[in-house]
């Protein structure tokens, strides 16, 4: 199977050419990981693939199928969970409803969701009637930022790919190639910074590297951090919930400063290549004020955070978690005034 537009992922790219090779396409693929991760380009080449018409490996890319799914103009490859589309019971019903209508030109009718762990159960449990008794022709491809958040009747009618970040070697290579005028500068720094997912190197590149917002709401975080003072993190953070930061607006200021703290941890080793002066500032504040004991549990706990924000935890109990995780650790580790 060509899976050559997907970086990295070398074991899921294997896994998949030998369940092709021996038995042929699911009928449902659960395609999870971190927006930016390749989810879409992923779903993209497996859409092409099932409606394939080249013969031989699949996806040929030269087929009329191929071009047509890839260029997303394919009349058989539908998608649906996109912005300003809700993958609610009514919606899911209608795609029911045309799945049994044979596809127009493709051996498969292929139906993209994007977002699907945002469906409340209702809508889940519309779709398992589907999965477990929709046409042989139909194939579905589940797109989300977290697996665990679908019913497990869900995921057990679906193959789960999980998608894996990148090497730093990798998304060099993958960058060059993309922006061959950019210097091995800002090509190294993007690469170093995306923590492996692409799509986070290709925002820094395009100019939307970071929602403003988010990074100095981190900046400001890890001042308060550095200063060890637990009223000023406590107020911060029940800051954030009255301003009202939504989960996506909390999940982007949790990646800002879990790349905060991570700098903090290189500067503090004497390894930082940083060219941004108020991230190098922050850096080198953090380093001095910080035991690499309190960085690396604040960045421990961040990620921990991370993974709820794909759970449904509201944005309050995400704000008082962090300010509560923050003010505990530096309690544990003897730095509370």
């Amino acid at each position: 199977m060509d899976l050559s537009l997907l970086a990295g992922n070398t074991p899921l790219k294997r896994q998949l050419s030998l369940e092709t090779a021996r038995r042929g396409l699911s009928h449902a693929y659960i395609i999870s990981g971190p927006a930016g991760s390749g989810k879409r380009t992923l779903a993209g080449l497996l859409s092409a693939a099932l409606v394939c018409t080249g013969g031989g490996e699949v996806p040929c890319m030269a087929c009329s199928g191929c071009k047509k799914a890839l260029g997303h103009i394919h009349p058989d490859v539908i998608r649906a969970g996109g912005e300003g589309d809700e993958l609610n019971v009514a919606r899911i019903r209608a795609i029911r409803n045309d799945a049994y209508i044979k596809p127009n030109e493709a051996p498969r009718k292929v139906y993209i969701l994007e977002g699907a762990q945002n469906m409340k159960d209702p809508s889940q449990n519309a779709l398992l009637k589907l999965l477990e008794e929709g046409p042989a022709y139909a194939a579905f491809l589940l797109l989300t930022d977290n697996a665990a958040a679908l019913l497990s009747t869900v995921r057990s009618r679906c193959e789960v790919l999980t998608l894996s970040p990148v090497t730093v070697q990798e998304a060099e290579t993958w960058l060059s190639a993309r922006y061959p005028d950019r210097s091995p500068a800002e090509i190294s720094n993007a690469a170093a910074r995306c923590e492996g997912i692409l799509g986070r190197a290709v925002d820094q590149l395009e100019g939307r590297a970071a929602d403003g917002r988010a990074l100095e709401g981190a900046a400001a975080l890890l001042e308060r951090f550095c200063a060890k003072d637990e009223l000023a993190l406590l107020e911060f953070c029940a800051g954030l919930e009255r301003d009202k930061w939504d989960r996506d607006s909390l999940n982007a200021l949790l990646d800002e400063f879990l790349l905060l703290v991570r700098d903090c941890l290189v500067c503090a080793a004497g390894a930082l290549h940083e060219s941004d002066p108020r991230r190098r500032t922050l850096a080198e504040q953090g380093a001095k004020a910080l035991s690499p004991k309190a960085l690396t549990g604040a960045a421990a706990l961040t990620e921990q955070l991370r993974t709820a924000c794909g759970f449904y935890v509201g944005p309050g109990h995400m704000a008082g978690w962090l300010g509560a995780g923050l003010a505990q650790l530096l309690s544990q580790i003897g730095v509370m005034r």
